[in-house]
């Protein structure tokens, strides 16, 4: 996300930009063991193809692959990498508990135009030697990818970024999320009340409340991510730009009539765009 390297804007601009803090740029990790990237990877692998199992089915899916481990050091992971099983089980909600939460607002309401719903969701993206992860907000009528961010850590800021970067294309009338804590944090919050935008949030156990951004998640993994070895974030950024320009401009889809989602999203806006700008 900053480039230390640049020639041309100073790491302490890009962090002012990026609303991240500085320090956090020079932080160095203790090194990762392969056995653990690679359960990680696993785990994501398991997960995007059920997204309904919590730790339990998750560890029992493991022992099946052939790792031996138990169901604390699953659910530490899980909640490393920020994913948790959609059916609701004890002690799963990993929301701030000072955080309020929202209700969910679109049951059977009809989603008829570009910028009614946004919706919001983060996801892990394996590397070689890692991970980073993936936020995206997505239009739902179009399926137009409106921002994202990656980042190597789990702070709020990219969420953050993402969203005010988004708003620069649209302003939907509901942002819906899970209740994770980045989408329950005061900061987030505010940003959407400062735009008069309404929140919804999925409802605990409801596997289909955030289906539109799951789905573009698990297309991303399928045809990009599993078959890519990034060895740097670089490299990722690479790929997944290379990947929602051709979803968002080259890429027909049959639920939208064969149109692809840019010219559904600027068509009926009536707005135009003719190329995408990289993240």
């Amino acid at each position: 996300m900053v480039e230390k390297d640049s020639k041309e804007i100073t790491v302490k601009r890009q962090c002012e930009l990026l609303d991240i803090n500085r320090t956090s740029i020079y932080y160095t990790p203790v090194p990762i063991s392969p056995e653990e990237i690679e359960i990680k990877h696993k785990i994501d692998e398991i997960y995007t193809r059920w997204p309904t199992y919590g730790y339990r089915r998750i560890t029992a899916m493991l022992k099946r692959y052939g790792y031996e481990i138990n169901r604390k050091r699953v659910r530490r992971y899980m909640r490393e990498m920020g994913i948790y099983g959609i059916c609701p089980g004890p002690n799963l909600s990993k929301r701030n508990k000072q955080h309020h939460t929202y209700p969910y607002l679109l049951r059977n309401l009809p989603i008829e135009r570009p910028n009614q719903v946004f919706g919001i969701d983060i996801t892990y993206i394996r590397m070689k030697h890692g991970w980073m992860y993936l936020v995206a907000l997505i239009d739902w009528h179009s399926r137009y990818i409106v921002s994202w961010e990656l980042s190597q850590t789990l702070e709020k800021s990219f969420v953050l970024t993402a969203v005010r970067k988004g708003l620069i294309t649209g302003k939907p009338e509901i942002i819906n999320s899970d209740q994770g804590s980045h989408f329950t944090c005061n900061d987030y919050i505010d940003l959407l009340k400062e735009n008069n935008i309404k929140i919804s949030m999925d409802g605990k156990g409801r596997a289909t409340d955030n289906a539109i951004t799951e789905r573009f998640f698990r297309s991303l993994k399928y045809e990009k991510i599993y078959r890519m070895e990034y060895e740097t974030p670089r490299q990722v950024r690479q790929g997944i730009t290379e990947y929602i320009d051709e979803y968002n401009y080259e890429r027909p889809h049959q639920s939208l009539g064969y149109k692809t989602p840019a010219e559904v999203y600027f068509g009926e806006i009536g707005g135009k765009k003719l190329f995408q700008e990289s993240s």
